[in-house]
């Protein structure tokens, strides 16, 4: 179930909002009734984040030894002419 709590909850009742992560859940947190960020385990977080962590290191490696490279233009010019047909 979605767990949704006002901001304040982060402060005032810390102990409950852990409980609910550490069973790797997400809880969404508000303030003034709008959307503000979301509280993550470090797990969680690591299984969101490690394959682009993992694309990033290789495509710096693949960057290291190539010497080729774009420009802006070269670049998203062929997207777009991808995206435009």
């Amino acid at each position: 179930m979605i767990q949704i709590k006002p901001v304040s909850d982060l402060r005032n009742k810390f102990p409950d909002i852990e409980k609910i992560v550490n069973r790797g859940e997400p809880v969404y947190l508000t303030k003034n009734g709008y959307g503000a960020m979301v509280v993550l385990s470090l797990e969680a977080y690591s299984r969101l984040t490690d394959g682009v962590e993992a694309a990033l290191d290789n495509a710096d490696l693949a960057a290291e030894s190539d010497e080729m490279r774009y420009t802006h233009d070269e670049v998203f010019g062929g997207i777009r002419k991808r995206i435009n047909g």
